[in-house]
């Protein structure tokens, strides 16, 4: 078996054996291997290739598109999502506006170990796709599965635009698979995870695994619950959302980020405006609460979406 985080690990290597232009950069990710060990041991397959920075996230990502506008192409690890902010400006201005400034590429991927962990508290804990999706240049992955957090990190680095790769801390050891994919869906192409008929729960990352153990739950009540996995939410693929709910004529979506202005919402807006004859009732969004996230692992547990929350609302929703 084959953790997610595992896969991180095994699809660097892999990028690193294929192409000579790929370098890895971050704090503490040469020897130490990183904080979550997503590259032990590439330094010493990798001389010179996986190389420790300074505590500077601005100064990392300024010298990783400096080196992608000279033909590189580098994975940048932050530490956690939450210090992604401390490169907003490099991110936003710079690698994002560059091709169109320019018109030279700029490959480089960031790595945002994202979402909650039991204890992780306020700075090490948030989900930041929607404030990355906000900004025109930049794609946004949220892998939810062993397969895809390999093939997607792969197609991330292949791809000449900048790249936020959300990969969540939780997923780390808790998800496993046999062997690594083959072969994968593009980027930008959503995958319904489980097939229903009575709703669709719309979700991407973590909460894919909180809706397809709400769908477990509600089969025992006899609901054929629809889940789709979005895979990515920039590109956001509008139309596989839309064929799930002209199949079901109800829609939920589930995000663990904060709700205001979130990927959530995003998806409900679409629907909405394109697909709003297909709804047999009004769509519902669950978020995180809309407070910065909590140290203690029993509130964490009631902050952020759980299986037995969405189940909740799902059921509701089912008997309008």
């Amino acid at each position: 078996m084959i953790t997610y985080l595992e896969a991180i690990r095994e699809a660097q290597h892999k990028a690193l054996a294929d192409d000579p232009r790929v370098y890895l950069y971050g704090q503490d990710i040469g020897n130490f291997g990183g904080a979550f060990k997503a590259t032990k041991g590439l330094a010493k397959d990798f001389p010179g290739r996986v190389l420790d920075a300074p505590l500077s996230e601005d100064a990392i990502i300024g010298s990783a598109i400096g080196a992608a506008i000279d033909g590189m192409r580098p994975i940048v690890e932050m530490q956690f999502a939450d210090f992604s902010t401390c490169g907003l400006n490099q991110i936003i201005n710079h690698a994002a506006t560059l091709y169109w400034r320019t018109n030279i590429p700029c490959p480089i991927v960031v790595r945002l170990p994202s979402g909650g962990t039991a204890g992780a508290g306020p700075f090490h804990s948030q989900s930041m796709e929607a404030l990355y999706a906000h900004y025109p240049g930049l794609i946004v992955m949220t892998p939810a599965t062993v397969e895809d957090a390999y093939s997607m990190l792969l197609e991330a680095v292949a791809i000449d635009d900048p790249v936020i790769f959300c990969e969540h801390k939780y997923l780390y050891y808790h998800l496993k698979a046999p062997a690594l994919p083959t072969e994968a869906l593009p980027t930008g192409k959503a995958r319904v995870a489980r097939q229903g008929r009575d709703m669709t729960i719309v979700a991407y990352s973590a909460m894919v695994h909180e809706a397809l153990a709400c769908a477990d739950e509600l089969a025992s009540e006899g609901w054929q619950i629809e889940v789709i996995d979005l895979r990515s939410v920039k590109p956001l693929d509008t139309d596989t959302v839309l064929a799930s709910v002209a199949r079901t004529g109800r829609l939920l979506v589930v995000g663990e980020a904060f709700p205001w202005g979130g990927v959530t919402a995003e998806v409900i807006a679409r629907v909405a405006q394109e697909g709003f004859s297909l709804l047999d009732a009004p769509p519902v969004r669950i978020n995180a609460k809309d407070t910065p996230v909590p140290y203690h692992p029993n509130l964490w547990g009631t902050h952020r979406p759980t299986a037995r929350t969405i189940a909740a609302e799902a059921r509701k929703l089912l008997h309008l």
